[in-house]
């Protein structure tokens, strides 16, 4: 019997859920555009540099292949949602329902968005995982903080690099894509460092309380190499 292997923690399943959930989120706010004092940003950065903070967490604690099941797993989830809300934006509305201009503005661009944010996500985020299996096995798992910023540099440069162009080519100034993308790759690695010592407490008190503290010795790094246990 090897149905014990196959269970994942508690925890684990309450944090890909909670990561999913931002993903989703991330992918509607970003339809709009918001202004902070003199600087233009999208809406996604509210929620989603916390999928940033999750998979370091979940790397951290329960290892590279953890964190490749949640990528995925949000990447299908986010899929689901994005054609249900293609679908439902396609379908004629009813006489009396008079939002629909407001309702296919949102879900209208959202498969554009959706798709670079798919191309992105990926990049990005294999990217932090990566770098944060890569230096915790070379720090022997010391300097957390560094390495939780630096991942996050380079998944959010990555993601940045990538979704701007393919979202907003044609929709926005072409001058505005490129400081646009340079404030939110300063702003979402900011976000991480002013939420840092709540991401320390949450790692360790993740480590105490499962009993993991995964090094990725000799794993496989492939992203499609997903493992259900």
């Amino acid at each position: 019997m090897k149905k014990e292997q196959n269970k994942v923690s508690v925890l684990f399943m309450l944090f890909s859920i909670l990561f999913c959930v931002c993903l989703i989120a991330a992918n509607v706010l970003e339809t709009k555009q918001i202004q902070v004092g003199p600087i233009s940003l999208t809406g996604g950065l509210i929620v989603f540099p916390i999928s940033y903070i999750i998979n370091d967490c979940v790397c951290e604690v329960w290892g590279y292949g953890k964190a490749r099941l949640l990528i995925w797993t949000g990447f299908a989830m986010n899929f689901f949602f994005v054609m249900l809300g293609a679908l439902c934006d396609v379908i004629p509305p009813a006489p009396y329902w008079d939002n629909n201009e407001g309702f296919h503005a949102i879900f209208g661009l959202a498969p554009r968005i959706a798709a670079a944010s798919f191309i992105a996500f990926i990049a990005g985020s294999f990217i932090n995982a990566y770098i944060m299996s890569k230096m915790k096995i070379a720090s022997k798992g010391k300097h957390f903080s560094l390495r939780a910023i630096l991942s996050t540099i380079g998944g959010e440069s990555a993601d940045s690099i990538i979704f701007f162009p393919l979202a907003f080519f044609g929709v926005l100034p072409t001058e505005a894509l490129l400081p646009l993308m340079g404030w939110q790759v300063l702003l979402k690695t900011t976000y991480e460092i002013v939420v840092l010592p709540l991401t320390i407490r949450i790692v360790k008190n993740l480590k105490e309380h499962e009993g993991e503290d995964t090094y990725d010795n000799n794993i496989n790094y492939n992203i499609i190499g997903i493992k259900w246990h």
